[in-house]
């Protein structure tokens, strides 16, 4: 899935808070989209391998909701929210394509790193891959809580991101077509 996708559901999730704490929206937001974002930041090193943990974010997800609920506060919630959606996000790549080239092929058995167990899950291609119409319009509903529940700059921020994910959706197949060949 697109990594837009992925904050996208990080800010669902941080629009539950918001909701229920007005006073805590910021922080959530700034953790459940830095969360979502953050396991792609390895697609400069293994990508799905590097940063997406989703037995251990998952794990320590749990603590970190319960020191939230417990004793709420800007940094306990953002980084519950960090943590949930980092896991999430490395769950769900499992629900995608592979990580070929092009993953709308089919030919990778590599969606996702298990470090606990050290194997690789396989794709699911429930989202065909990333940049998909239905991964663009996966995001889209993802994001409709957050464009209800925030305003200003966060607001902007979807905004703006569900329009470079419509711009990628349109060119992504076309993208490797023009890749430098060391890509390829």
């Amino acid at each position: 899935m697109m990594v837009t996708t992925h904050a996208f559901v990080g800010l669902a999730l941080a629009s539950a808070v918001a909701v229920a704490a007005p006073d805590l929206a910021v922080p959530a937001a700034v953790g459940g989209a830095a969360g979502g974002l953050f396991p792609d930041l390895d697609i400069v090193g293994k990508h799905r391998k590097t940063l997406h943990f989703p037995v251990y974010y998952s794990l320590a997800a749990v603590p970190a909701v319960a020191v939230a609920v417990a004793a709420p506060g800007p940094a306990t919630v953002a980084g519950a929210l960090f943590l949930v959606a980092a896991a999430v996000h490395s769950v769900s790549d499992a629900g995608g394509g592979g990580l070929e080239l092009k993953p709308w092929e089919g030919t990778s058995e590599r969606a996702v790193y298990v470090h606990a167990t050290g194997t690789w899950v396989r794709p699911r291609h429930w989202i065909r891959y990333d940049g998909s119409p239905e991964d663009f319009v996966l995001g889209a509903v993802v994001a409709v809580p957050a464009l209800v529940v925030f305003d200003g700059p966060i607001r902007s921020a979807v905004v703006a991101a569900l329009v470079a994910s419509l711009a990628y959706t349109v060119v992504r197949k076309r993208i490797v077509e023009y890749a430098p060949e060391w890509m390829k």
